[in-house]
Order: structure tokens, then C-alpha cells, then sequence
């Protein structure tokens, strides 16, 4: 059992993790306030794990909501149907949404509890590798717009994340290295020690080895959370936690939300990073190619994708979050363990990168 602390003041929770956490009851009673609690999972997640939650919440007046899964469910208009089932119950002000299942799950459940009577509690109960290691921690919460990626929504920070490592063991292989790539970005942008540590026990991760995988969760939350105590609201250096995700938002905009893992994307978005980073003279050869190799351990997509026209990357890629005053900005790497925020990079070699990448470009 592993408590990694979120110091926020006022908004600060803990981080616990291990195994079987689902189905502790003393887990989850002191951040429930009221008698309401108002479960968020999809229909994959659900015949796993919604009735061993219940179980563990039971005593209280349990309601619940089945999403659809996949990246396409994260809209408006599957927030507005978790809006209108939360007022069907009625959910009072005193309601505790739980978000149980992967990012998708716990960035609707954030943003709908965010904005439900003006915010309401809420509690996330990661289910896969990417959402334990990333999106469940930091209280980013919101939901996809046609013309980008997470460009609605709010920060709402959790009461309290609880990560069972257990359910990991249903989680689809694909899924996994999806989750892999979260992992690595940590180590690429502040942790050169953590990086060495996976090119030597990828193999175990891979292979859901409990030791590893306990470590793996524990170092990319310890590491995650130091970020957003330093800078909440992304005003600054939380931005360094976007390696690979403007490239990654891009090509997950570009094949409509439905071809791309968020963390193969973002797996191949830390390539392009890399690889504009070595073009520009940040990093060495090496450096690349241990970026690449590791992530292509990791079983992520590594090479040219085709179907997709480099203009087009380019063109959504403005369209990102991090662009201010019509200037993109880009995470790259000055070396392994070592990125920096970069504003002004030289387009020729930004489409060289994306091209490099797009089997049409």
C-alpha cells in the first residue's frame, strides 16, 4: 500500500494505491460527505468492477450511469446526458460523483461534478494503466470539441484517487502500452534515473510483474504530483507535462477520435518531439533513438502512419491550448530527464518532423 500526497492546501487529497483498494470500505467513507453518491463508468468497465463498488459503498443511496466507451464518448453531448441523469435522481448538493473506469470516464465524471449546482465532490477510481499514472491526478477535467482535444472543460480537483493496481490484470495489452507512454513521458521530461529504469524492467511492466507495476504507478504519481503543486492551473511548468501531446491531440483530432489510443498518439507525438528536438541540435542521436527504441518496447505505434496529410497535423496542431497569441508553443527535449517549453520553433523543421512521421507526407 502506497500514499502518494497532493499538497493543494485547502484542496489537497492523497493518492493511494495497491491492490483490492476497490473493495475497502475505509477507502472511500471519510471523503463521502452526504448520503448521495452518484457512480460514472462505460459499459466495458461495468461488468468488472460497478458491483463490487456498490457493494463497498453500500448504505448509502447509490446511483449510477453506464457510458459508452471510447474516446468518442468524451463530448457535450454525453456531459449533457450525465447532467440530465444526475437531476433525473435528483442529486442533491451534497451528492459524491465516483468516476470508475479510464481517462475518458474520469474526465466526464471531473467536469460534470465541476459543473453540476456550481461543483459537487468527486472521487476517481482509475481503472486503466494511462489514467493511474496521469489523468486521474491533477484535476484536469473536460471534454473533446471537433476542432481539438480537451478544449472544454475545467479544473476540479479530486477528494481522493484510489488505485487499485489489481484491475490491471483485465486490462487489454493495447491498453497497457497506452498507458506505457504516459510513463515514459515522466521520465523524459524529469527523470533520467526513472528513464534507465524502464529500458531495464520494461519486459516485467509489460508483463504485469506486481513489483513493477507498483513502482511504475507510485514514481508517475510522485512525479505528476510535484508538477501540479508547483503550478495547478497549468500557468507555467505543467505545461512540461504535454510532451508529445500537441503532435499526439493532432492525430488523434485528424482520424475522428476512433484509430488512435490517447497514449499511442501520444507515444508517437513524443517521437516527433523528439525527433524535432535532435533536427534543432537539443539532443543527440542517441537520445533519439533511446526515445524511439523505448517506446517501441513499450509496443506503441513507432513508424510512418499513413492516410493522414501533414498539413493537416499542422493545421490542428494551432489549434491547441498552448498556442498564445497565434504562436505555437512545444515541449522538447534538451536531453533525456530534461524538457523545456519552447516557443518559435522554426516551421521547415516542424514539417520536416511531421512529415518524417506521416506515411503521405
Amino acid at each position: 500500500m502506497t500514499t502518494v500526497p497532493v499538497g493543494l492546501g485547502p484542496r489537497s487529497y492523497d493518492i493511494r494505491i495497491g491492490p483490492g483498494l476497490i473493495d475497502r470500505p475505509e477507502e472511500f467513507d471519510a471523503w463521502i460527505g452526504g448520503r448521495q453518491v452518484f457512480i460514472i463508468t462505460n459499459d466495458v468497465v461495468a461488468p468488472l468492477y460497478l458491483d463490487r463498488l456498490r457493494q463497498t459503498l453500500s448504505g448509502r443511496q447509490v446511483h449510477q450511469l453506464v457510458l459508452p466507451d471510447g474516446e468518442t464518448a468524451k463530448s457535450l453531448s454525453t456531459f449533457s446526458d450525465i447532467l440530465d441523469a444526475m437531476l433525473v435522481v435528483p442529486c442533491d448538493r451534497t451528492v459524491t460523483v465516483v468516476a470508475l473506469g479510464g481517462g475518458v470516464v474520469g474526465d466526464l465524471a471531473g467536469f460534470a461534478a465541476a459543473s453540476y449546482q456550481r461543483g459537487v465532490p468527486f472521487i476517481q477510481v482509475p481503472t486503466t494503466l494511462l489514467s493511474q499514472v496521469d489523468s486521474s491526478v491533477g484535476g484536469k477535467t473536460g471534454v473533446n470539441h471537433p476542432s481539438g482535444k480537451n478544449l472544454i472543460g475545467a479544473f476540479h480537483q479530486p477528494r481522493r484517487v484510489v488505485i487499485d493496481t489489481s484491475t490491471l490484470a483485465t486490462l487489454p495489452s493495447r491498453e497497457l502500452s497506452a498507458g506505457v507512454a504516459e510513463v515514459i513521458k515522466y521520465a523524459l521530461i524529469g527523470d533520467a534515473g526513472f528513464f534507465s529504469w524502464l529500458e531495464d524492467h520494461m519486459d516485467s511492466v509489460l508483463a504485469l510483474d506486481s513489483g513493477a507495476v507498483s513502482h511504475v504507478v507510485s514514481v508517475s504519481c510522485a512525479n505528476k504530483a510535484v508538477v501540479v503543486e508547483r503550478d495547478e492551473r497549468e500557468s507555467g511548468q505543467r505545461a512540461l507535462l504535454n510532451l508529445g501531446h500537441t503532435f499526439g491531440h493532432a492525430i488523434e483530432a485528424a482520424t475522428g477520435y476512433d484509430s488512435w489510443l490517447h497514449g499511442e498518439a501520444v507515444g508517437m507525438g513524443m517521437i516527433m518531439a523528439a525527433h524535432l528536438s535532435m533536427s534543432l541540435g537539443r539532443i543527440d542521436e542517441q537520445a533519439f533513438v533511446r526515445t524511439r527504441d523505448l517506446i517501441r518496447r513499450a509496443g506503441l505505434p513507432s513508424e510512418p502512419f499513413p492516410g493522414i496529410d501533414p498539413e493537416r497535423i499542422r493545421a490542428l496542431m494551432q489549434g491547441d491550448k498552448k498556442v498564445l497569441h497565434g504562436r505555437l508553443r512545444l515541449v522538447l527535449l534538451n536531453d533525456i530527464g530534461q524538457a523545456e517549453i519552447v516557443e518559435g520553433v522554426d516551421e521547415r523543421l516542424l514539417m520536416e518532423s511531421i512529415r518524417s512521421f506521416c506515411a503521405d507526407g
